[in-house]
């Protein structure tokens, strides 16, 4: 419950934004925050860099790192962590076991502990696991807050709704942390935001795909100006041209 206090005001936050998803606006947040610590003063930490170097940036992460400028940092970040790549690896590639072709049957056996190690690297992020670490902690939050804030409560009912991504955890994740009535509610205001807002962003789509008729040229654009980024969130949980 400690926990939840503490990330009761960024989760409050979040919940009185104008956007289409206050998880991902939460998500956002993180995630921009997590790359200004990987490329602020920290990377000159040990300790940091440590975990850098064993870790790596994920694709997506690895550009929004190189997109800070910091031209130093970033190779000094790189520098370090193709060290400990090609120490690793080349450690590795001494244990290699061929693998062993049979007669009767095309699968061979034996291990690859260089594409086993490979593997796992391009599975792991330091953003990413800065960013998971708190974003389970403000899940947690929200079904606290919701127990426990009337003023959240109403708060959580004005919202655009969810991107269908963060619908779905909040869904699964209720019946872990909330009691039968509580639950109940919480599904029934969940999915009626879910499925009115999700019509709604639809129906803006409708109505700027017709403005590309000349029936409707003259038409007011209404809410369709920006339905396609608005769009995108609800479908892809992705904040582009600004849009929460």
């Amino acid at each position: 419950m400690k926990d939840e206090k503490i990330y009761s005001i960024p989760v409050n936050e979040a919940f009185e934004t104008d956007c289409e998803c206050p998880v991902c606006a939460m998500y956002d947040r993180l995630e921009t925050d997590a790359v200004d610590y990987a490329m602020g003063p920290s990377y000159m930490e040990a300790d940091i860099r440590e975990v850098t170097d064993k870790v790596g940036f994920c694709r997506k992460h690895v550009r929004m790192v190189a997109k800070k400028g910091n031209t130093l940092g970033m190779a000094l970040v790189l520098k370090t962590h193709f060290d400990k790549v090609i120490g690793d690896v080349f450690e590795l590639q001494k244990e290699y076991d061929a693998p062993k072709k049979s007669l009767f049957k095309k699968k061979t056996s034996g291990t690859d502990a260089v594409t086993d190690y490979i593997k796992k690297l391009e599975c792991s992020c330091f953003v990413c696991d800065r960013v998971d670490n708190t974003f389970a902690r403000y899940v947690d939050t929200i079904f606290y807050l919701w127990k426990s804030s009337d003023e959240f409560r109403e708060n959580f009912k004005k919202t655009k709704g969810f991107c269908t991504s963060h619908y779905a955890l909040l869904r699964e994740k209720a019946p872990e942390a909330l009691g039968q009535d509580s639950l109940n509610e919480f599904i029934k205001v969940l999915d009626a935001l879910y499925i009115t807002n999700m019509e709604r962003v639809r129906d803006d789509l409708e109505w700027l795909i017709k403005r590309f008729d000349y029936r409707y040229a003259n038409e007011p654009v209404k809410n369709s100006k920006d339905a396609i980024p608005r769009a995108v969130t609800k479908i892809n949980s992705v904040n582009i041209e600004g849009q929460g």
